[in-house]
């Protein structure tokens, strides 16, 4: 049998507040307004429904719940001192209840082992437990406190830390009832420096508990701790813990999904096994994914401690923190476990980093515990997840300012113009995945060689850039310089003369293939500056490397700044590429080879180290097949350059080119004399130049320095180049920079 088990603190005032109305019924299914009674609709005598309004309901609660009951959502309900639901008997708390504690340690609900709890509340009324105080704050009272059957490591019939319940069994599924919809507030009385509660704690807890969306706001101590069981947690919130946000220990076996932390003192996630023995059994063990910790904090973004235990953890977002892994340096067992793989976290991403950022303290010769990639987190990164609407508190849509990136992108990922990327290491789209860049957005750089983003065969990249807003990738240094960073890598599918499955010279990815229609995305309005970290004196990476690229990708509206090597590359592919600037290489300006059979319209090169263009076939075979192949039109080459404005090189292809103008440069079409694979194209008719022009050339000019018999392959004339001769082409306003 269900009661209601209410100790009233104050009595109703039947004749208060009553709504004058005459003896007849004034109202749905009888209800008089004044008889004395409470019937028909409504919900107290004499008030409530058709006869509102009604006076307030004060119940205190305290003291044991021996039989099942109900509380009752009208009522407002104070919670003066222990209020704990006996073995056998079960608590149902409905939507909208709001329960007000006073007393300190006095003050808390638990749930005794075998006994239920079932918190019923929902996104537009949850269940709320806070403080009674005119002015809360943290410590105000100890919070819910449940204890289960489930095994924890810390053996059987053991005593909660606080609350004195007996808790841990082997009944592994466990059900200690249902908690939907929770926010607990300022709790975490304090017994001693070392025992506090905690917002919620959960000993020995069982998998067929329900415990998910459930917040704790500004408590004392922990938000949320699991001490074993194998309860899972899902939507949980913890903001403003006195000390670390969400905790877990003793052997728990849960998993947890959907977690947002900010504010806390301490760590936000401490995952141990057992603070007297790492070893004990059963060992921690949990995958978590779409985690957001926003700190900062003082312990780490998460705190392996005391053994850990087995962790697989995906998609966590770190914000605002000097460290994400925290190892203590005597934890010998937890070192162990990390030095086994026992540590596995995928796609973290550290967003707004202190200026002492370290990714972890941990100096075991495992560092490849942890793998950096594009993290949503609990859904929104930083920002307050669209769950958490509506029966949350304390959460600020604060906006996040940069954001790092590395690791890998294994799905479909969206960058956000309103953040500021730094690359800190390589940045790799697999296979099946993409990343698309919007306008506007700006990528940092630092590390050298470390430093690139690369697109495998497979997967597709999507820049958006505009003239007005280009997508800018860049060096994060104070002072940059040519080779502060690796570039963009591309490798795709299309045909090579390298042949089938081969590794990019730089980033190692696998490309060339027989698909030449191949789509590895679009790129529009793309700036890269100071590329061109150095491997070794004969490889380096280039602004843009695009290798065995397809026709179907976009690539137009390009430009490379200060590279240190060339500017922009086509290794083979079918790729074609329009409106191409190229100021400032180490370098070749642009350069292609090894069967690209693409085309070319409207290029702008300028102050480029080496050739303005370099047109080759193939390094190792001047006859390998497919033969580079290209039709160029309005080239713009301003010099000087060292190795001619067309290097004509390693057997050099099919070329076919119109309105071609030079500028200032010594030497307009190069050609090896050793290249006789290049010589007998350019005796074949295979190089077209017409018209090509030569203004203001250099002292000691030279159309070319070929030497053979057919000195016709160019045709000198005026034109206008990439649209405006020498000077800046119209197309290139806007969006370029080093004009």
């Amino acid at each position: 049998m269900k009661k209601s088990f209410f100790k009233f603190m104050l009595s109703f005032a039947v004749t208060a507040f009553v709504v004058s109305c005459s003896g007849d019924d004034n109202g749905s299914g009888g209800s008089t307004c004044s008889d004395g009674i409470q019937n028909g609709d409504e919900t107290g005598v004499d008030c409530g429904g058709s006869c509102t309004p009604c006076a307030d309901a004060v119940v205190e609660l305290s003291g044991e719940v021996t039989e099942d009951t109900d509380l009752d959502a009208s009522k407002e309900y104070k919670l003066t001192a222990a209020y704990i639901v006996k073995a056998g008997a079960s608590l149902t708390i409905p939507a909208g209840t709001v329960i007000k504690a006073s007393g300190g340690t006095a003050a808390f609900i638990g749930v005794e082992r075998g006994a239920q709890i079932f918190i019923n509340g929902t996104a537009g009324n949850p269940v709320v437990m806070t403080s009674d105080a005119a002015e809360p704050a943290p410590g105000d009272w100890g919070g819910l406190v449940i204890a289960g059957d489930a095994p924890t490591n810390k053996g059987v019939d053991v005593t909660t830390e606080v609350g004195d319940l007996t808790y841990g069994g082997a009944t592994a599924d466990d059900d200690s009832g249902s908690i939907t919809y929770l926010r607990v507030e300022y709790t975490g009385a304090t017994f001693s420096n070392d025992k506090e509660f905690n917002g919620v704690s959960l000993f020995g807890v069982g998998s067929g508990t329900t415990f998910e969306h459930v917040q704790s706001y500004n408590g004392g101590d922990d938000g949320i701790e699991f001490f074993g069981g194998t309860v899972s947690g899902n939507y949980l919130v913890s903001i403003g813990s006195g000390d670390d946000s969400i905790d877990f220990a003793d052997g728990w076996t849960g998993n947890g999904s959907y977690w947002y932390i900010a504010g806390g003192a301490k760590a936000g996630i401490e995952g141990s096994n057992n603070g007297d023995n790492g070893d004990a059994t059963p060992v921690t063990t949990t995958t978590l994914s779409n985690i957001t910790v926003v700190g900062p904090v003082t312990e780490g973004a998460l705190f392996f401690k005391e053994g850990g235990g087995n962790f697989t953890i995906d998609n966590f977002y770190a914000s605002d923190i000097d460290l994400g892994v925290r190892v203590t340096a005597g934890d010998a067992p937890a070192g162990v476990r990390i030095e086994a793989g026992d540590l596995a976290i995928t796609n973290i991403q550290f967003a707004d980093a202190a200026e002492t950022f370290s990714a972890t303290n941990y100096e075991g010769a495992n560092q490849s515990f942890y793998t950096e990639g594009i993290a949503t987190g609990a859904g929104n990164g930083a920002n307050s997840p669209d769950w958490a609407a509506g029966w949350t508190i304390g959460l600020e849509n604060s906006e996040t300012i940069s954001e790092n990136l590395a690791g890998v992108v294994t799905g479909d990922v969206s960058l956000s113009a309103s953040i500021e990327y730094l690359l800190t290491g390589s940045f790799i789209v697999k296979e099946g995945g993409s990343l698309t860049i919007p306008a506007g957005t700006v990528i940092k750089a630092s590390g050298g060689t470390a430093a690139f983003i690369g697109i495998e065969r497979g997967a597709q990249i999507f820049i958006n850039g505009t003239a007005e807003a280009p997508v800018v990738m860049t060096s994060s240094s104070e002072t940059p310089a040519p080779g502060d960073w690796g570039g963009l890598v591309i490798a795709g599918d299309a045909p090579t003369n390298k042949g089938v499955d081969v590794t990019t010279e730089v980033g190692d990815l696998t490309y060339g293939g027989a698909t030449a229609d191949d789509d590895s995305g679009s790129i529009t309005y793309l700036r890269v500056e100071y590329t061109g970290a150095t491997f070794s004196n004969d490889k380096e990476f280039n602004g843009v490397s695009l290798f065995g690229v397809g026709s179907a990708t976009t690539f137009e509206y390009v430009q490379s700044y200060n590279g240190g090597d060339d500017g922009i590359e086509f290794f083979g592919g079918t790729v074609s590429g329009n409106y191409l600037v190229s100021i400032g290489s180490g370098d070749d300006s642009i350069d292609f080879a090894d069967g690209w059979t693409g085309n070319g319209s409207n290029w702008y090169i300028a102050g480029g180290a080496k050739a303005g263009i370099e047109g080759s076939n193939n390094g190792d075979n001047g006859d390998a097949t497919p033969v580079t192949t290209t039709t160029l039109s309005n080239i713009t080459v301003v010099g000087p350059v060292t190795e001619g404005a067309l290097f004509f090189k390693e057997g050099g292809g099919n070329f076919t080119i119109t309105n071609f103008y030079t500028s200032g440069v010594d030497l307009g079409v190069r050609v090896t004399d050793t290249d006789t694979a290049a010589a007998a194209r350019i005796e074949n008719g295979d190089l077209d130049i017409n018209p090509i022009q030569f203004a203001a050339p250099a002292m000691g000019f030279l159309a070319t320095d070929y030497t053979g018999l057919n000195l016709s392959f160019y045709t000198e004339g005026d034109n206008t180049g990439a649209g405006n001769g020498a000077a800046q082409p119209d197309w290139a306003t806007g969006w370029t920079t080093g004009f």
